[in-house]
């Protein structure tokens, strides 16, 4: 790791389109009704309760004793043996800025479609990426990137595959990243958190669980020596005081994600039904979003649009579309009546 790739950009990359852009949508449609509905992103549409914070969290540099206490309830929420094989970032997104500076320049295999910031970020830093479409195409490259579950196909690989790939890979000096973004919702053998295979960097993301993207938290899980160079990337303070509180109460809270995982479950259930009525059929998905084909995949999401409800398509894939969750009855009702219609 040590002639490690800079950021300096190598090419100019194809700008990459992401959910949640309510501001590019709702000026395509200034007529639309509001509040715009936003199922165009994976995140819990029912956020955790924020606790009351203390002032001074606001005023203050964060101590290492509150970030200590987010690493230990991350390790005690994901099974981790020890909290110090954690770091915690300000958001999944800027762990992916960061690890393609810890290794030279190298062969990337990122296993897609899926979020399309992984190929970005390695690319951006020299590294040559290639795109495949098999768990074993991973094995060649140098680095092995997927999102497990996939991102938006909800592809869900098996843990022994998984481990059967890193010791591939270890044996070549080769690195693989698991983003886990999507699987607090799975049962917890899904995860490779607890017992990390070789050579292997997992991703968990805070905000798209609990419903609090803005708050800008994530981790990744790793050796020692690993951990120890993404915290040097990304400096003292990373994570914010409030950030930290938050994280550190959320974690902890067994009985909330339980009554999620079972609210989840049953919404899943309904917008399948909705869908199928409106001819989409389901092709993938995880329990916070829905992936469907149909050969109206355009002017279903023009409708949609037009009832001020935004849906995340595909340019690569124009037949796809991706709804995320409503989060109340009114949102709900919205949705069905623009189906329907």
């Amino acid at each position: 790791m040590d002639q490690r790739a800079t950021s300096t950009r190598s090419e100019t990359p194809e700008a990459i389109v992401h959910g949640g852009d309510l501001d590019t949508i709702s000026r395509r449609y200034p007529d639309a009704p509001r509040p715009w509905i936003d199922l165009s992103t994976g995140i819990n549409p029912v956020p955790y309760s924020l606790p009351e914070l203390a002032p001074g969290s606001w005023a203050r540099l964060p101590s290492k004793t509150e970030e200590h206490a987010l690493l230990t309830a991350a390790a005690a929420r994901y099974g981790v043996p020890e909290p110090m094989t954690i770091v915690a970032a300000p958001g999944t997104q800027a762990l992916l800025q960061v690890l393609p500076r810890l290794r030279p320049r190298s062969r990337v295999a990122v296993l897609a479609p899926t979020y399309e910031e992984h190929a970005l970020c390695w690319r951006r830093c020299g590294h040559r990426v290639e795109l495949v479409d098999d768990l074993d195409a991973l094995a060649g490259a140098d680095v092995a990137v997927m999102v497990n579950p996939n991102n938006p196909t909800g592809r869900l690989h098996p843990r022994d595959a998984l481990v059967r790939l890193a010791s591939t890979l270890r044996r070549r000096d080769g690195l693989m990243i698991v983003d886990e973004a999507f699987i607090d919702l799975y049962p917890p053998e899904a995860s490779l958190a607890a017992d990390l295979p070789p050579a292997t960097i997992v991703l968990r993301s805070f905000g798209k669980v609990y419903g609090l993207a803005g708050i800008r938290l994530g981790f990744a899980i790793s050796s020692d020596e690993i951990i120890r160079h993404i915290r040097d990337e990304l400096g003292p303070w990373a994570v914010s005081g409030p950030a930290l509180a938050v994280g550190t109460a959320a974690l902890a809270d067994d009985a909330w994600l339980q009554q999620t995982r079972a609210r989840l479950a049953k919404d899943c259930v309904r917008i399948d039904t909705l869908l199928s009525k409106a001819g989409c059929m389901a092709i993938g998905g995880t329990p916070l979003f829905r992936l469907v084909a149909t050969a109206n995949a355009a002017e279903i999401a023009e409708r949609l649009a037009r009832h001020g409800i935004h849906v995340r398509r595909f340019p690569a894939q124009p037949s796809w579309l991706r709804f995320g969750l409503p989060g109340d009855e009114a949102q709900w009702q919205r949705l069905a009546e623009a189906l329907a219609g």
